[in-house]
Protein backbone atom coordinates (compact mmCIF):
# COMPACT_ATOMS: atom_id res chain seq x y z
CA UNK A 1 0.00 0.00 0.00
CA UNK A 2 2.89 2.45 0.91
CA UNK A 3 4.71 1.46 -2.39
CA UNK A 4 1.35 2.08 -4.37
CA UNK A 5 1.35 5.69 -2.87
CA UNK A 6 4.79 6.71 -3.41
CA UNK A 7 4.03 5.98 -6.98
CA UNK A 8 0.75 7.84 -7.17
CA UNK A 9 3.13 10.60 -5.54
CA UNK A 10 5.40 10.74 -9.05
CA UNK A 11 2.73 9.97 -11.23
CA UNK A 12 0.77 13.46 -9.78
CA UNK A 13 4.59 15.32 -9.88
CA UNK A 14 5.64 14.57 -13.04
CA UNK A 15 1.88 15.62 -14.62
CA UNK A 16 2.39 18.51 -12.64
CA UNK A 17 5.77 19.74 -13.75
CA UNK A 18 4.54 18.78 -17.46
CA UNK A 19 1.75 21.25 -16.85
CA UNK A 20 3.59 23.80 -15.34
CA UNK A 21 6.10 23.99 -18.23
CA UNK A 22 3.57 23.84 -20.80
CA UNK A 23 1.88 26.64 -19.33
CA UNK A 24 5.48 28.17 -18.89
CA UNK A 25 6.15 28.11 -22.47
CA UNK A 26 3.03 29.18 -23.43
CA UNK A 27 3.55 32.65 -21.53
CA UNK A 28 6.95 32.82 -22.65
CA UNK A 29 5.86 32.60 -26.27
CA UNK A 30 3.31 35.71 -25.74
CA UNK A 31 4.65 39.01 -26.67
CA UNK A 32 5.47 41.25 -23.79
CA UNK A 33 6.85 45.34 -23.28
CA UNK A 34 9.84 45.04 -20.88
CA UNK A 35 13.06 47.17 -20.28
CA UNK A 36 16.12 45.38 -20.83
CA UNK A 37 20.25 46.73 -20.58
CA UNK A 38 22.81 46.69 -23.05
CA UNK A 39 26.41 46.96 -22.96
CA UNK A 40 27.71 49.82 -25.32
CA UNK A 41 30.77 48.42 -27.29
CA UNK A 42 32.04 52.34 -28.86
CA UNK A 43 33.60 51.67 -32.79
CA UNK A 44 35.13 53.78 -35.29
CA UNK A 45 36.51 56.10 -33.19
CA UNK A 46 37.60 59.43 -35.43
CA UNK A 47 41.39 60.08 -35.42
CA UNK A 48 41.34 63.66 -33.37
CA UNK A 49 39.35 61.65 -30.35
CA UNK A 50 39.94 59.29 -27.28
CA UNK A 51 37.52 57.96 -25.28
CA UNK A 52 37.71 59.27 -21.31
CA UNK A 53 37.03 56.20 -18.72
CA UNK A 54 33.99 57.81 -17.68
CA UNK A 55 32.21 56.64 -20.62
CA UNK A 56 28.71 55.21 -20.46
CA UNK A 57 29.18 51.78 -21.11
CA UNK A 58 25.36 50.45 -20.40
CA UNK A 59 22.42 51.91 -21.86
CA UNK A 60 18.92 50.55 -21.00
CA UNK A 61 15.75 50.49 -23.78
CA UNK A 62 12.00 49.49 -23.68
CA UNK A 63 11.29 46.58 -26.00
CA UNK A 64 8.74 44.45 -27.74
CA UNK A 65 9.79 40.87 -28.01
CA UNK A 66 8.39 37.23 -27.10
CA UNK A 67 9.36 36.36 -23.38
CA UNK A 68 11.93 34.10 -24.37
CA UNK A 69 13.71 37.10 -26.08
CA UNK A 70 13.26 38.71 -22.39
CA UNK A 71 14.24 35.55 -20.42
CA UNK A 72 17.65 35.28 -22.53
CA UNK A 73 18.15 38.98 -22.22
CA UNK A 74 18.07 38.79 -18.00
CA UNK A 75 20.73 35.82 -18.20
CA UNK A 76 22.76 37.69 -20.93
CA UNK A 77 23.51 40.89 -21.38
CA UNK A 78 23.51 41.69 -24.97
CA UNK A 79 26.22 43.57 -26.89
CA UNK A 80 25.68 46.68 -28.98
CA UNK A 81 28.31 48.55 -31.35
CA UNK A 82 27.62 52.10 -31.05
CA UNK A 83 29.60 53.78 -34.42
CA UNK A 84 31.34 56.86 -33.46
CA UNK A 85 31.65 58.05 -36.64
CA UNK A 86 28.23 59.64 -36.61
CA UNK A 87 28.70 61.76 -33.02
CA UNK A 88 28.18 65.15 -33.08
CA UNK A 89 29.45 68.47 -31.10
CA UNK A 90 27.61 70.45 -28.58
CA UNK A 91 27.85 72.87 -26.31
CA UNK A 92 31.47 71.98 -25.08
CA UNK A 93 30.36 67.72 -25.67
CA UNK A 94 30.07 65.22 -27.43
CA UNK A 95 26.61 62.91 -28.29
CA UNK A 96 24.93 60.71 -30.61
CA UNK A 97 21.48 61.97 -31.07
CA UNK A 98 18.72 59.30 -30.31
CA UNK A 99 16.92 58.55 -33.67
CA UNK A 100 21.09 57.54 -34.61
CA UNK A 101 21.10 55.41 -31.81
CA UNK A 102 18.14 54.10 -32.84
CA UNK A 103 18.97 53.14 -36.54
CA UNK A 104 21.90 51.52 -35.32
CA UNK A 105 20.34 49.51 -32.32
CA UNK A 106 17.86 48.20 -34.46
CA UNK A 107 20.31 46.91 -37.36
CA UNK A 108 21.84 44.74 -34.82
CA UNK A 109 18.73 43.63 -32.87
CA UNK A 110 16.77 40.58 -34.40
CA UNK A 111 13.48 41.28 -36.62
CA UNK A 112 10.98 39.89 -33.63
CA UNK A 113 12.48 42.85 -31.56
CA UNK A 114 10.47 46.40 -31.73
CA UNK A 115 12.83 49.21 -29.69
CA UNK A 116 10.53 51.26 -28.56
CA UNK A 117 12.50 53.92 -26.25
CA UNK A 118 15.87 54.15 -24.64
CA UNK A 119 16.52 55.79 -21.39
CA UNK A 120 18.54 58.78 -22.33
CA UNK A 121 18.14 61.60 -25.01
CA UNK A 122 20.95 62.01 -26.59
CA UNK A 123 23.88 59.59 -24.84
CA UNK A 124 26.60 61.90 -23.99
CA UNK A 125 30.21 60.20 -25.30
CA UNK A 126 32.71 61.03 -23.16
CA UNK A 127 35.58 62.05 -25.57
CA UNK A 128 38.15 64.59 -25.94
CA UNK A 129 40.30 65.63 -28.47
CA UNK A 130 44.06 64.32 -29.49
CA UNK A 131 46.67 64.68 -31.04
CA UNK A 132 49.11 62.04 -32.79
CA UNK A 133 52.44 61.27 -33.82
CA UNK A 134 55.24 58.32 -34.44
CA UNK A 135 58.42 58.01 -31.71
CA UNK A 136 61.25 56.64 -32.24
CA UNK A 137 62.12 52.84 -30.11
CA UNK A 138 65.59 52.87 -28.48
CA UNK A 139 66.69 49.21 -27.60
CA UNK A 140 67.84 48.84 -24.57
CA UNK A 141 70.48 46.13 -25.48
CA UNK A 142 73.52 44.69 -22.82
CA UNK A 143 75.41 43.14 -25.74
CA UNK A 144 78.35 40.78 -25.02
CA UNK A 145 79.93 38.87 -28.17
CA UNK A 146 82.11 35.97 -28.20
CA UNK A 147 85.79 37.11 -28.76
CA UNK A 148 86.79 37.24 -32.07
CA UNK A 149 82.70 37.83 -33.11
CA UNK A 150 81.16 41.23 -34.27
CA UNK A 151 77.58 42.55 -34.86
CA UNK A 152 77.33 42.35 -38.13
CA UNK A 153 75.47 45.43 -39.44
CA UNK A 154 72.80 47.76 -36.71
CA UNK A 155 70.21 46.78 -34.66
CA UNK A 156 67.30 46.18 -36.45
CA UNK A 157 63.30 46.20 -34.62
CA UNK A 158 60.36 45.25 -36.14
CA UNK A 159 58.50 47.48 -34.92
CA UNK A 160 61.10 50.38 -34.78
CA UNK A 161 58.68 53.10 -34.09
CA UNK A 162 55.10 53.59 -31.99
CA UNK A 163 52.62 55.41 -32.56
CA UNK A 164 51.06 57.32 -29.97
CA UNK A 165 47.49 59.40 -29.31
CA UNK A 166 47.10 61.57 -26.55
CA UNK A 167 46.63 65.05 -25.14
CA UNK A 168 49.46 67.43 -26.29
CA UNK A 169 50.25 68.65 -23.34
CA UNK A 170 51.34 64.69 -22.72
CA UNK A 171 52.68 63.76 -25.96
CA UNK A 172 54.75 66.55 -26.61
CA UNK A 173 57.45 65.89 -24.21
CA UNK A 174 58.07 61.75 -25.59
CA UNK A 175 61.44 62.14 -28.08
CA UNK A 176 61.47 58.11 -27.75
CA UNK A 177 60.21 55.19 -26.34
CA UNK A 178 62.78 52.57 -24.35
CA UNK A 179 62.22 48.51 -24.69
CA UNK A 180 63.15 46.47 -21.63
CA UNK A 181 66.81 45.91 -21.23
CA UNK A 182 67.95 42.72 -23.16
CA UNK A 183 71.02 40.73 -21.63
CA UNK A 184 72.62 39.11 -23.95
CA UNK A 185 76.20 36.83 -23.20
CA UNK A 186 78.68 35.19 -25.27
CA UNK A 187 76.86 35.88 -28.19
CA UNK A 188 78.32 33.91 -31.53
CA UNK A 189 75.11 33.31 -33.51
CA UNK A 190 71.99 36.11 -35.28
CA UNK A 191 69.89 36.82 -32.05
CA UNK A 192 66.03 37.54 -32.24
CA UNK A 193 64.00 38.71 -29.15
CA UNK A 194 60.39 40.21 -28.45
CA UNK A 195 61.02 42.47 -25.83
CA UNK A 196 58.13 45.09 -24.11
CA UNK A 197 58.35 48.79 -24.53
CA UNK A 198 59.18 50.93 -21.03
CA UNK A 199 56.45 53.89 -21.55
CA UNK A 200 56.65 56.80 -19.05
CA UNK A 201 54.33 57.50 -16.22
CA UNK A 202 51.86 60.29 -16.25
CA UNK A 203 50.59 59.79 -19.69
CA UNK A 204 47.26 58.08 -18.35
CA UNK A 205 45.35 59.41 -21.20
CA UNK A 206 47.23 58.95 -24.32
CA UNK A 207 46.94 55.06 -25.94
CA UNK A 208 49.70 53.20 -28.16
CA UNK A 209 49.96 51.52 -31.08
CA UNK A 210 51.90 48.85 -30.33
CA UNK A 211 53.28 47.38 -26.89
CA UNK A 212 56.10 45.02 -27.69
CA UNK A 213 59.10 44.74 -30.36
CA UNK A 214 61.27 42.54 -31.91
CA UNK A 215 65.01 43.11 -31.42
CA UNK A 216 67.49 41.02 -34.38
CA UNK A 217 71.15 41.54 -34.92
CA UNK A 218 73.17 39.56 -37.30
CA UNK A 219 76.58 38.39 -35.47
CA UNK A 220 79.32 37.05 -37.63
CA UNK A 221 82.97 36.35 -36.84
CA UNK A 222 85.86 38.46 -37.87
CA UNK A 223 89.33 38.17 -38.75
CA UNK A 224 92.38 40.69 -39.48
CA UNK A 225 93.86 42.00 -42.54
CA UNK A 226 97.34 44.16 -42.82
CA UNK A 227 97.07 46.47 -45.55
CA UNK A 228 100.06 48.89 -47.34
CA UNK A 229 98.56 51.95 -47.96
CA UNK A 230 99.86 54.57 -49.83
CA UNK A 231 100.43 57.92 -47.98
CA UNK A 232 99.14 60.98 -49.14
CA UNK A 233 100.36 64.83 -48.37
CA UNK A 234 97.84 67.62 -49.07
CA UNK A 235 98.23 71.58 -48.86
CA UNK A 236 101.86 71.50 -49.95
CA UNK A 237 103.18 74.83 -50.61
CA UNK A 238 103.51 75.31 -54.30
CA UNK A 239 107.01 75.21 -55.69
CA UNK A 240 107.85 72.25 -53.23
CA UNK A 241 107.20 68.58 -52.98
CA UNK A 242 107.27 66.17 -49.60
CA UNK A 243 108.86 63.13 -49.15
CA UNK A 244 108.07 61.28 -46.26
CA UNK A 245 109.85 58.62 -44.28
CA UNK A 246 108.19 55.79 -44.42
CA UNK A 247 105.82 56.54 -47.94
CA UNK A 248 103.36 54.17 -46.75
CA UNK A 249 101.74 53.20 -43.72
CA UNK A 250 100.89 49.91 -42.72
CA UNK A 251 96.98 49.57 -41.58
CA UNK A 252 95.00 46.74 -39.64
CA UNK A 253 91.79 46.11 -40.22
CA UNK A 254 88.64 44.00 -39.13
CA UNK A 255 85.93 42.70 -40.69
CA UNK A 256 84.34 39.48 -41.14
CA UNK A 257 86.64 36.79 -43.52
CA UNK A 258 84.03 37.03 -46.75
CA UNK A 259 84.15 40.67 -46.41
CA UNK A 260 88.21 40.67 -46.22
CA UNK A 261 88.44 38.61 -49.52
CA UNK A 262 86.32 41.56 -50.85
CA UNK A 263 88.84 44.13 -49.75
CA UNK A 264 92.02 45.97 -51.36
CA UNK A 265 94.37 48.82 -50.56
CA UNK A 266 93.42 50.67 -52.87
CA UNK A 267 89.62 50.89 -51.01
CA UNK A 268 91.48 52.74 -48.79
CA UNK A 269 93.01 56.62 -48.29
CA UNK A 270 95.22 58.03 -45.96
CA UNK A 271 96.75 61.54 -45.74
CA UNK A 272 98.82 63.69 -44.29
CA UNK A 273 97.81 67.78 -43.89
CA UNK A 274 100.79 69.77 -44.28
CA UNK A 275 98.76 72.94 -43.62
CA UNK A 276 98.86 71.72 -39.92
CA UNK A 277 102.39 72.46 -39.72
CA UNK A 278 102.24 76.16 -40.77
CA UNK A 279 104.11 78.10 -38.13
CA UNK A 280 105.84 75.18 -36.78
CA UNK A 281 109.33 73.99 -37.09
CA UNK A 282 108.10 70.52 -36.92
CA UNK A 283 109.48 67.54 -38.79
CA UNK A 284 106.35 65.23 -38.50
CA UNK A 285 103.17 64.99 -40.23
CA UNK A 286 100.32 63.11 -38.46
CA UNK A 287 98.05 60.46 -40.65
CA UNK A 288 94.50 60.29 -40.69
CA UNK A 289 92.32 57.87 -42.46
CA UNK A 290 89.71 59.55 -44.62
CA UNK A 291 88.31 56.58 -47.03
CA UNK A 292 87.81 52.78 -45.91
CA UNK A 293 85.42 50.54 -47.62
CA UNK A 294 82.10 49.72 -45.97
CA UNK A 295 81.37 47.05 -43.51
CA UNK A 296 84.32 46.88 -41.65
CA UNK A 297 84.46 46.90 -38.21
CA UNK A 298 87.64 48.37 -36.82
CA UNK A 299 90.47 49.71 -39.19
CA UNK A 300 93.66 51.07 -37.20
CA UNK A 301 97.06 52.54 -38.56
CA UNK A 302 100.34 50.45 -37.15
CA UNK A 303 101.59 54.65 -36.94
CA UNK A 304 100.06 57.45 -36.60
CA UNK A 305 102.50 60.30 -37.85
CA UNK A 306 105.70 60.05 -40.12
CA UNK A 307 108.54 62.13 -40.60
CA UNK A 308 109.14 64.18 -43.90
CA UNK A 309 111.61 66.25 -45.61
CA UNK A 310 110.22 69.52 -47.95
CA UNK A 311 112.36 70.22 -51.21
CA UNK A 312 112.10 73.03 -53.40
CA UNK A 313 111.54 71.95 -56.88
Amino acid sequence: MHGLNKKKVKVFSLFLLCSFSAWFISNLSETYESRAYFTLNYRNLPDSLLLGKNANNQIEAKLRTSGFQFLYYKIFKRRIDVDLSQVDYRDGGYVMSEDALKRQMDQQLSQNISLLELDRDPLEVDLYQVNSKKIAIRPMLDLKLRQNYILDGKIMMSPDSVAVKGPRNEIDTIRYIKTAVIQLSDVSNDFSRDVALMFPKGLDNSIFSVSSTTVRGKVSKFSEKVFEVPIQVINVPEGYQIKTFPNVVTLLCKATIDRLKQIAASDFEVIADYGQLIGSDSSTLFLEVVQSPQKVYDVKLEENSVNFVLEQQ
